[in-house]
């Protein structure tokens, strides 16, 4: 009901993108550069999601200070933390309803590939002072906070792209193509996370690599054409 203010009727497909076929819109997306640059912009995405999904709680009982007997969180019933891990889950996905929402509403009003490339810069400075500054019961629940914020951000962005530069009517289609790239990332952040932990007994190498692949994305995203895949050469 909130969110119904935002609404705008969708835009309707032209009689151009109506009549050209899936396989020249692929074809031409293929051999679009910024299609490339959108579909490894992405490959970060999935790889902190995933990593901090399956890995961050395990991650804050390991490494997070103890929680306070006589502070706020244990006033509340969280005085271990390995609670406090699971709780930090919760702080994300609550802080990504607001992030993701305003993330769509600022994609309609200014340059989205530019948004994308703030969120990815913003990921990797939030990622990479949490890793430095000691870990402690607030700096986990700051962290979940900010990095809640900026969790799919993204995903209304990079659909909203790929429609906007390549049309509506496969946009589904391209748009599948590039989350591959999410799902990628995906796996080998949780896989690395696990690898890596055996290999090092640590979180923090597999950790800075997904701060270097957040700089990445937030690089890739910058030269991408933001403009009507018709205005392309063909």
């Amino acid at each position: 009901m909130f969110a119904l203010p935002m609404l705008r009727a969708p835009v309707r497909a032209t009689k151009a993108e109506l009549e050209e076929s899936m396989g020249e819109v692929l074809k031409k997306a293929f051999r679009d550069p910024s299609y490339s640059l959108i579909f490894l912009g992405f490959f970060s995405c999935g790889y902190q999601l995933a990593f901090i999904t399956a890995h961050f709680p395990a991650m804050v009982t390991e490494m997070c200070g103890a929680i306070a007997p006589n502070g706020m969180l244990a006033g509340i019933g969280i005085t271990t933390t390995s609670a406090l891990g699971a709780i930090s889950i919760s702080v994300i996905g609550l802080a990504n309803i607001a992030g993701t929402i305003t993330a769509g509403w600022l994609g309609k009003r200014y340059t989205k590939k530019y948004l994308l490339s703030g969120i990815y810069a913003a990921r990797t400075v939030v990622a990479a002072v949490f890793i430095l500054l000691p870990i402690t019961p607030t700096s986990v629940l700051i962290f979940s906070l900010l990095m809640g914020a900026l969790w799919l951000a993204t995903v209304p962005l990079t659909s909203g792209l790929v429609a906007h530069i390549y049309g509506l009517r496969y946009m589904g289609t391209l748009y599948g193509i590039i989350f591959l790239s999410h799902q990628i990332g995906g796996f080998l952040g949780v896989w690395l996370g696990g690898r890596m932990y055996d290999a090092y007994g640590s979180y923090t190498a597999v950790w800075w690599i997904g701060v270097a692949v957040g700089a990445f994305s937030a690089i890739v995203h910058l030269p991408v054409r933001e403009r009507p895949m018709q205005a392309l050469p063909a």
